[in-house]
């Protein structure tokens, strides 16, 4: 969290999703009901130092960091919240004044906190009494996420647990005191919130996240047959691919695999933090796969890709959408689609706070390639990460001199034609220069020849379907490339560069 951001919370005051406490005596009880109800609500930010009315109080000096573990260790002991839930609070400083930020996701469980449920309502957090409501409660969010859903007749044997003992010390790594060392199977399940019970048929087994974390990988198809990922390199053969890979196993391992087909086809430019060599090329791979495998929707027959092609790298998964759009640092407000999974990938340090992916992904792509990223958020979530060969992050150009002003989606220099194939007044050789991807140079070339040109023919033309079209589309008039002039139904399109 940063100050200017905060300005943010400020401006909008207390609400659903937003509580100020002033802190002065620390994390108390009231504190860990609101984090309770936000587990069991839309999530939300607490901040400690703030008055009411947004007014900066600032907590007592010297007392972050213990307020800080005081959240920690209350949240993540069952005898007070139960289930257990890991957070990162962190600390940020505005006019000289300390505020401590806990940022609290929607959970997949119902939470209670010294035995009591919570539920946010308007800006209170209310007590839930009635057995009704609590049962009314666990169902929606049983509805909601389809990872929560329970398989009674999958086993123990069903698993893959010769994965606990690394994915334990990826844990340690990163805390090395973190509580899933000294449990057993059993218990590091349940733990993790992987086993758990059935809230309507009241049987227990493990939950669908179990499954796509450790399951071996005929159990996990058995329980979503369409679940795969794509990967695709096609620079030189843009018809077919160059090289492709399907993976089809546990999230584990194909967070391992798709980063090694990443690596494989993409440039590893040099780049300091300070002293310290970081892998840029290694920042954005984790977090567009990170994301692509914590938040699908994995009850959808969509299949997730990942493409590296002339220009760019693109991916793209099947989304239950919270909003829809283009998402920036400036607009993000992180949801996330499969709560445990997310939890699980943090723990491991395959992924930071909720929110954050957003903006390191701007950060370490404008250091990679000169420019922004595009994120889109449809009922299919998209990420377009633009590739420039010629882009240096250490000196913003490279040997031929693309300099960062030019640098944009596709910053490749082609020099070569592309022919649509279709016999139709807009089928013509386009002449690619700076270009993006094949794609949307088709589609630029067909509207540089008929300009009042439709999405369903611009469908036709370029042999994609009109939701690709669409898509493409919405990415070019982010860019610049293209502008619409006039309404959508007698308008026209003006291509701003060819």
């Amino acid at each position: 969290m940063r100050a200017a951001d905060f300005h943010k919370f400020q401006q909008s005051g207390e609400n659903v999703c937003i509580e100020f406490k002033r802190g002065g005596n620390g994390a108390q009880k009231d504190t860990f009901e609101t984090i309770c109800a936000f587990l069991n609500r839309f999530g939300g930010d607490v901040f400690l130092g703030v008055a009411d009315d947004g007014e900066i109080v600032g907590v007592p000096h010297g007392e972050v960091e213990p307020i800080m573990r005081h959240v920690v260790n209350v949240t993540s002991d069952p005898q007070q919240m139960d289930p257990p839930f890991y957070l990162s609070p962190d600390a940020f400083k505005v006019g000289g004044r300390d505020i401590v930020h806990v940022r609290v996701p929607p959970s997949a469980d119902v939470h209670r906190f010294k035995g009591v449920v919570y539920d946010r309502l308007h800006e209170a957090d209310v007590r839930v009494r009635s057995t009704e409501a609590i049962a009314q409660m666990f169902i929606r969010k049983h509805e909601i996420y389809t990872e929560r859903r329970v398989y009674p007749g999958i086993r123990k044997s069903d698993m893959r647990l010769d994965l606990i003992r690394p994915v334990k010390e990826m844990a340690a790594s990163f805390r090395p005191d973190h509580p899933w060392r000294k449990l057993g199977d059993a218990a590091f399940f349940k733990s993790a919130k992987l086993y758990a019970r059935d809230p309507v048929s009241g049987k227990e087994g493990f939950n669908a996240a179990g499954v796509l974390l450790f399951g071996k990988d005929d159990v996990i198809l058995d329980v979503f047959p369409a679940y795969r990922t794509d990967a695709i390199m096609r620079k030189v053969n843009v018809n077919r691919y160059d090289d492709r890979e399907t993976v089809r196993t546990n999230l584990i391992e194909a967070f391992d695999a798709l980063m090694a087909f990443g690596a494989k086809h993409l440039d590893d430019k040099f780049y300091l933090e300070g002293v310290q060599r970081v892998s840029v090329r290694g920042k954005i791979l984790r977090e567009v796969i990170a994301n692509s495998l914590m938040h699908r929707e994995f009850s959808s027959s969509m299949t997730a890709r990942l493409i590296i092609e002339r220009g760019r790298l693109f991916a793209d998964n099947a989304n239950r959408a919270a909003a829809h759009g283009i998402i920036t640092p400036e607009n993000v407000r992180p949801v996330s689609k499969n709560p445990i999974i997310a939890a699980f990938f943090k723990e491991i340090g395959r992924a930071d706070e909720l929110g954050s992916g957003t903006r390191n992904l701007y950060h370490y792509t404008r250091l990679y390639s000169g420019a922004d990223p595009i994120i889109d958020e449809e009922d299919a979530f998209s990420v377009t990460v633009p590739l420039n060969d010629g882009y240096s992050p250490e000196v913003g150009k490279g040997p031929q001199g693309n300099d960062i002003e030019r640098a944009s989606v596709g910053g490749d220099t082609v020099n070569g034609t592309v022919n649509d194939t279709v016999n139709d007044t807009e089928n013509k050789f386009v002449k690619v220069n700076d270009a993006g991807s094949v794609l949307a140079d088709k589609i630029i070339g067909a509207m540089t020849a008929n300009s009042r040109i439709t999405y369903d023919r611009l469908s036709a033309v370029v042999g994609m379907s009109r939701r690709t079209i669409s898509r493409e589309v919405k990415v070019l008039l982010h860019q610049g490339k293209i502008r619409r002039v006039g309404p959508d139904k007698g308008g026209h399109w003006e291509v701003v560069e060819k």
